[in-house]
């Protein structure tokens, strides 16, 4: 890492998932790859060794060590048909050619496949009633563990009239503390005399915590506003509600499972 003057930063870089570095995850592949096809040896744990075809190939000087250089050697070509003998896509066409990993590539399809999930959801929240929508709210509050009950949350969607609070559910299942939710479907921004109606409302209630939730955005004066009163309310717009949604299983099903194993080094460590 030092020979490529990669940054602190750059070095703990993580993939998408958190599972990995960037560095781990093109290293473990680059390994990967280049003993497949004959170009490295791994003689023990932890050890990697470069065999003579490789000392040959770094004679040669090339300009770049990708998939498709290593499409060259037979074990490398014999590697790649193993991949896909069982799949009617090219396998060769998803390799690290480039500057990604295989997990790399899954994990942006996935990044991707969650935005559009994301766009859906939102369209169909913004078509849903009014009071739909503040069940809906209660549903995700309850699925992060707030709430106690999903009876005790029912309450929260009780029309209350109380100068612009639309409900109050438990913070934690005793109710030791209360939290005022605000839940507007909007389309344009939601500005700073909203957020103000809210914290005033609050106050009226001699509360100090509140929840604003809406289908649009804030603007940011009003994300400013609540970072400088004493209240705390926590903002979620209808990017971060769908992206809770999400995380929660709330109006989602899975739709296909993937599960990538590795290797357990400790189950060999005797060996």
């Amino acid at each position: 890492m030092q020979l490529f003057n990669l940054t602190a930063e750059e070095r703990e870089q993580l993939l998408p998932s958190g599972q990995a570095s960037y560095i781990q995850s093109r290293t473990g592949w680059a390994k990967t790859y280049l003993k497949k096809a004959g170009l490295v040896s791994q003689p023990k744990r932890a050890f990697i060794q470069i065999t003579d075809r490789g000392r040959a190939v770094l004679s040669q000087n090339p300009d770049r060590i990708d998939g498709k250089f290593l499409h060259q050697f037979e074990e490398f070509k014999g590697f790649i048909s193993r991949s896909g003998e069982r799949q009617e896509v090219d396998v060769v066409q998803m390799l690290p050619v480039g500057s990604q990993t295989p997990e790399e590539t899954i994990e942006q399809g996935f990044i991707a496949l969650r935005s559009q999930l994301a766009d859906e959801l939102l369209d169909q929240i913004k078509r849903c009633s009014s009071y739909f929508f503040e069940r809906l709210v209660v549903d995700v509050i309850v699925a992060m563990g707030y709430g106690g009950t999903q009876r005790d949350a029912a309450r929260a969607t009780q029309r209350s009239n109380d100068g612009g609070i639309d409900g109050i559910i438990k913070q934690d299942r005793l109710g030791l503390d209360t939290i005022y939710i605000q839940a507007k479907k909007w389309e344009g921004s939601v500005h700073r005399p909203e957020i103000q109606k809210f914290a005033g409302a609050l106050q009226g209630v001699r509360a100090r915590k509140g929840i604003f939730i809406t289908t649009s955005a804030f603007s940011e004066g009003a994300r400013e506003y609540v970072a400088s009163i004493d209240s705390k309310i926590v903002l979620i717009d209808g990017a971060e509600l769908t992206q809770l949604m999400i995380d929660h299983g709330i109006g989602v099903n899975p739709h296909q499972i993937y599960e990538i194993k590795r290797l357990d080094s400790d189950y060999f460590a005797d060996f």
